[in-house]
């Protein structure tokens, strides 16, 4: 399987799954214009994706779904509560592009075995996935206020893991942002810290978890530079790092094309 990270950010989320002739769209939270030039960047068609599965409904993971669907004549699958609160956001779909799964139970698309677990957001029904094929795993889990033991099972043996790092706790609580706003962040349907994140990865590691992207950073409450020496120093901290691999999901541009 093949992995790219198209965007991911508070500005708008689209990550590539491919196996074999199977190409999943993870979200679509970009304009049609943005996600044309990145799959352009990866020498990919638009009219060879297979589908699109979405997280939740807010705008940074929906923003270009009906565009997508629309142009490329793709199904987007999402479960029943998320499909009730974005289906008027997506504009007309033909009824044979719109399909549910259920949280918490895998379905397949061509071949592809997919895990929608769910996860704690401030959304109806928000979910993280975990993809099979090929013998190998691949986990992308954003948009999580804190992780409790269940996600951590599941996120388990991953062979690639796209985990958020969204803030840095200093930066959020002396920023801009109104109180408010720093307290739903901050919550346990908010987003994960670089300090929670690192911590989170030093108990996937002894389940083999050694690859891992730094997605979902916040523009205003965090910098790619300090999410990455947080977590590294983490992982330093508890003797990970020689045969680790760490790096971070661009929120404005591909982040490149990771195999497993």
């Amino acid at each position: 399987m093949n992995l790219f990270p198209l965007y991911s950010g508070s500005t708008g989320n689209c990550s590539l799954l491919e196996s074999g002739e199977t190409r999943i769209l993870i979200d679509a939270g970009v304009t049609g214009k943005a996600l044309d030039a990145a799959l352009s960047v990866c020498g990919i068609d638009p009219h060879t994706i297979t589908a699109l599965v979405v997280t939740h409904e807010h705008t940074d993971h929906i923003g270009g779904a009906g565009v997508a669907s629309r142009k490329m004549g793709i199904p987007i699958f999402a479960n029943e509560k998320t499909w009730g609160a974005m289906g008027k956001k997506l504009g007309k779909l033909e009824d044979r592009n719109k399909r549910t799964f259920e949280t918490n139970k895998t379905f397949c698309i061509d071949g592809v075995e997919i895990m929608p677990f769910s996860i704690p957001h401030d959304t109806k029904d928000p979910v993280a996935f975990s993809f099979y094929a090929e013998g190998k795993k691949v986990s992308i889990a954003t948009d999580i206020g804190y992780v409790p033991s269940r996600i951590e099972k599941q996120l388990e043996g991953s062979d690639l893991l796209l985990m958020e790092a969204n803030h840095d706790v200093e930066m959020l609580r002396h920023g801009g942002y109104p109180k408010e706003l720093q307290d739903r962040i901050l919550s346990n349907h908010g987003h994960l810290s670089n300090e929670n994140c690192g911590k989170l990865l030093c108990k996937l590691y002894n389940t083999g978890v050694k690859r891992v992207i730094l997605g979902h950073l916040s523009r205003e409450n965090n910098t790619e530079k300090l999410a990455y020496e947080t977590v590294s120093r983490i992982l330093a901290e508890n003797d990970i790092g020689a045969d680790y691999t760490l790096k971070i999901a661009h929120y404005d541009r591909v982040s490149g094309r990771f195999e497993v």
